[in-house]
């Protein structure tokens, strides 16, 4: 027994000369420091960032804030009120909202009721000179879409609105007629447009 208590209490002294004992010199070199692999250097500078946002709701890298117990939304169909006439548009801005909120959000569309709801109709679309020249004629037409929204959040009603403004516009040389460019102005204004109210209904910004 004597003999095993020896030896144990010889391989305990071993292992404390060796944990005071100084570090491999290829570890100590001058100049050079212990370095924490790079895993974990960005586990270590990820865990402030979700202490931080933790406390604020839902924050998804696509730039939303939507509350946990917020699950769905009810997109209607824009109604069109402007005295130009595109046949098109309501349809065309409506399902462009729709597939934003689908691709960008984890909402479930609902056709009424949802915990948020958007209403929206198209009041201004309008043609006007732009750029005229010395000889009083325009080198460019603009075309701009204005469109009114209303927003209701059921679960947190501060954050409704009502009647908000939000317009896009497009140029194109005059010697073009609308009818030749029409179709790829208002994608690019759709875009622009859905960009600003999802930002102003989700995104908050």
């Amino acid at each position: 027994m004597l003999r095993h208590l020896s030896s144990g209490s010889a391989r305990l002294a071993d292992s404390a000369q060796r944990l005071h004992s100084p570090a491999p010199k290829h570890l100590t070199a001058p100049g050079r420091r212990l370095r924490t692999p790079a895993p974990a250097r960005c586990l270590l500078a990820l865990v402030p960032a979700l202490f931080l946002l933790g406390g604020c709701g839902i924050y998804s890298f696509s730039g939303t804030s939507i509350q946990p117990d917020v699950k769905s939304i009810t997109i209607n169909y824009f109604e069109y009120k402007a005295l130009k006439v595109n046949p098109s548009l309501s349809n065309d801005l409506t399902e462009a909202v729709r597939t934003r909120f689908r691709r960008m959000t984890n909402l479930e569309q609902v056709e009424m009721d949802g915990d948020l709801e958007i209403t929206g109709e198209i009041t201004g679309y309008d043609v006007r000179a732009q750029a005229v020249t010395a000889g009083d004629v325009a080198a460019q037409n603009r075309l701009t879409v204005t469109v009114k929204v209303s927003f209701q959040n059921r679960k947190y009603p501060e954050d409704d609105f009502s009647n908000k403004s939000f317009s896009g516009y497009s140029d194109y040389p005059s010697e073009q007629s609308l009818d030749a460019v029409e179709a790829s102005l208002c994608a690019e204004i759709i875009d622009k447009i859905v960009e600003d109210l999802f930002n102003a209904t989700v995104a908050q910004w």
